[in-house]
């Protein structure tokens, strides 16, 4: 990630700031930019910024509405990865732009360029020849530009949790194996789905030569799981599940696929936040929900379907929400757009030209395949 900080009104005074007072500084400066200025918010964001937000959505719809905004400035509400994407697929005069440079993800810190070319030279070592005959290299959304770029050099692709059933599809018709990165879970539970026995899917440890895997494991098997996950969706647990079941026998179980594999295969539903929104919402009312993702957006889903009788509770056994998107708070908003409104960009995401041109060839291929 490529970052642009031009000289700009400081920080400080914001971070002083009462919530109050940064949220009335939001509001006049929002009015003062107009519709040169988009507010993008992922699901996962905190209620009192995501109460700012323009367009709002997973990391698919969202990918989608960047390449749509017509507005100068993508003002990201979400994490580094994204806030990349949008730069890739925004036209070259917009300006994307991350209010707390600290707002990454964890998961997408597991893998990155030194490691996957690593296994993918180790890979071709132990095939005796080049790995994209034989695999696709698959990356979850969830990761930096570079590692988008080397799927979009290699024949690969990016997914989404919405749309990696299509993806696995897509990348299995062209290539009998996958490599897919970051996220162990994701790929388990997408290739559980189109019915690869687990034994087939192995898991590449990273920090271990040749992934851990003797040549005979790596050549028998179909999906190669890199060695991440989430660390929101790793505290759910198949014991939390079955407690809230005794107590609620008529209810359901709803969970993200980035949960572990026994979690999902215990739910009821097992889907993106948009496909967990979409299903409780159009459930009957009355009816009892436990639902296995972040914390944000389980409240604000709770609190959006108690007026109908519904029922909607969180999985965890404590508040767990996503450490690093909280860091975009109402005062880093507020300086942001300040800043806009002085005409000074803060916190820009340039993805340089190259990585950016592979990155948008494996992006492209997924929004061309969906």
């Amino acid at each position: 990630m490529t970052t642009v900080l031009e000289k700009s009104l400081p920080f400080a005074p914001y971070a002083a700031m009462s919530d109050e007072q940064a949220q009335e500084r939001i509001l006049a400066a929002r009015s003062r930019l107009g519709e040169e200025a988009v507010i993008l918010c992922h699901h996962y964001q905190r209620a009192d910024v995501y109460r700012h937000a323009d367009l709002t959505g997973d990391s698919l719809k969202l990918a989608r509405l960047a390449a749509q905004t017509s507005s100068r400035y993508i003002v990201f509400c979400g994490v580094h990865f994204m806030a990349e994407v949008a730069d890739i697929l925004s036209q070259p005069e917009q300006v994307a732009i991350l209010p707390d440079l600290a707002a990454g993800c964890s998961m997408a810190d597991m893998a990155d360029l030194a490691k996957v070319t690593r296994a993918w030279r180790e890979l071709g070592e132990v095939l005796d020849g080049d790995p994209a005959e034989v695999y696709t290299p698959v990356t979850y959304i969830n990761s930096a530009a570079d590692l988008k770029a080397f799927c979009g050099r290699h024949g690969g692709i990016v997914c989404t949790s919405t749309n990696a059933p299509h993806i696995m599809e897509w990348a299995l018709a062209r290539r009998p194996k996958l490599l897919f990165f970051p996220d162990q879970h994701l790929g388990r539970w997408t290739g559980h789905q189109r019915g690869i026995p687990l034994e087939d899917m192995l898991v590449w440890d990273p920090d271990l030569p040749y992934g851990g895997l003797s040549p005979e494991q790596i050549r028998r098997a179909t999906i190669l799981l890199w060695k991440g996950h989430c660390s929101v969706h790793q505290m759910f647990t198949k014991a939390q599940i079955e407690r809230w079941r005794a107590r609620h026998p008529q209810g359901y179980v709803i969970s993200h696929p980035e949960c572990a594999f026994e979690v999902c295969l215990a739910s009821d539903y097992v889907g993106s936040t948009e496909f967990i929104q979409s299903t409780v919402r159009a459930a009957p009312a009355g009816t009892e929900w436990l639902v296995g993702t972040e914390f944000n957006l389980v409240s604000r889903l709770a609190e959006e379907m108690a007026p109908q009788g519904k029922t909607v509770q969180f999985m965890g056994g404590v508040v767990c929400m996503c450490s690093t998107m909280q860091r975009i708070d109402p005062q880093h908003l507020a300086w942001t757009l300040d800043n806009l409104v002085q005409g000074r960009v803060v916190n820009r995401i340039a993805v340089p030209g190259e990585v950016a041109q592979w990155a948008k060839v494996a992006l492209e291929r997924m929004l061309s395949a969906t």
